[in-house]
């Protein structure tokens, strides 16, 4: 089943004084690059996530954010750790001096994700708490959302499938014309060929027959595309197939479609006739069409 590498999934919780909000997103990217956003201060958490998301995930730029936030209790009141809290701020106040060096922007910073370091909430007032439960039920709803994830991206994969699987069709409709047209364009190619022969032999002396048949075979060789035309048959089989297997197949279908191109360039190079490249040039246009598509697919 195909799969892309776009989704999209997000979620709300609570647990006692706490709440929370997932939100899990991805795009295209070369290999599987997983940027998770989550409070370092909960034990298992970020370990638990990426083994689940490495399970449903195998390409793509996944981006995983997690914002909690807790309300005051009765009986006690947050309170800040200010000897950790003046810390962090003066590295972030280096790191964007370097930034602003370097010629580069960064995002401005959010309270909510400073308040989620560790160590920035003092743990007393935290009533040093244990988080293994915050950190189970977690882990548990993170599974609803990866499974949502992975649902939307299959059915983007579908309906992927279905676009590439048209477009194929198209492919071998255009390669059997291409076929048929070179076949007829055959007979005129070697009347061609007859008549200028012909014209060289009248007002040449002393012809050597052999090298003769050496030319007229080496140019019956270059506009022969008989071969062009078998690959590009194959490489529609093979890519049918891979549509139909389990598992990523954007790497091969990429590299596929490269094939296609190769082969449709040739033959618009060979064609030496107008309906040929015309054919030729519509092959090239729908391959390109599926090479974006492709792109997509993990």
């Amino acid at each position: 089943m195909l799969k892309s590498m776009t989704g999209f999934a997000s979620a709300t919780g609570t647990l006692n004084s706490w709440s929370w909000a997932w939100e899990l997103r991805s795009v295209n990217g070369k290999g599987l690059d997983l940027r998770l956003r989550v409070p370092d201060w909960i034990d298992g958490l970020e370990i638990g996530l990426r083994k689940a998301l490495s399970a449903v995930a195998s390409r793509g730029n996944v981006t995983l954010s997690l914002r909690i936030t807790r309300e005051e209790e009765a009986g006690g009141t947050l309170s800040i750790n200010a000897g950790v809290l003046q810390s962090v701020l003066d590295a972030m106040a280096v790191i964007e001096t370097q930034a602003m060096d370097a010629g580069l922007s960064l995002a401005p910073s959010k309270a909510s994700d400073i308040v989620a370091m560790r160590g920035i909430l003092d743990q007393k007032a935290l009533g040093e708490q244990d988080t293994k439960p915050l950190s189970k039920m977690l882990l548990a709803q993170a599974n609803e959302l990866i499974s949502s994830f992975d649902a939307m991206r299959q059915s983007e994969g579908d309906a992927l499938a279905r676009v590439l699987k048209g477009q194929l069709s198209e492919i071998e409709i255009l390669t059997t014309s291409a076929n048929e047209t070179a076949k007829l364009r055959a007979v005129d190619v070697a009347a061609t060929l007859q008549r200028n022969m012909a014209k060289i032999i009248a007002n040449t002396d002393n012809l050597d027959p052999d090298r003769v048949a050496q030319e007229l075979a080496l140019l019956a060789v270059k506009a022969d595309i008989t071969e062009e035309i078998d690959r590009l048959a194959a490489h529609v089989k093979a890519a049918e197939t891979l549509l139909a297997e389990d598992g990523p197949v954007g790497r091969k279908m990429d590299f596929l479609m490269q094939e296609f191109n190769r082969e449709a360039n040739t033959l618009c190079s060979k064609a030496q006739n107008a309906e040929l490249t015309r054919i030729g040039l519509a092959l090239k246009v729908l391959i390109d069409q599926m090479r974006e598509q492709v792109q997509n697919v993990e």
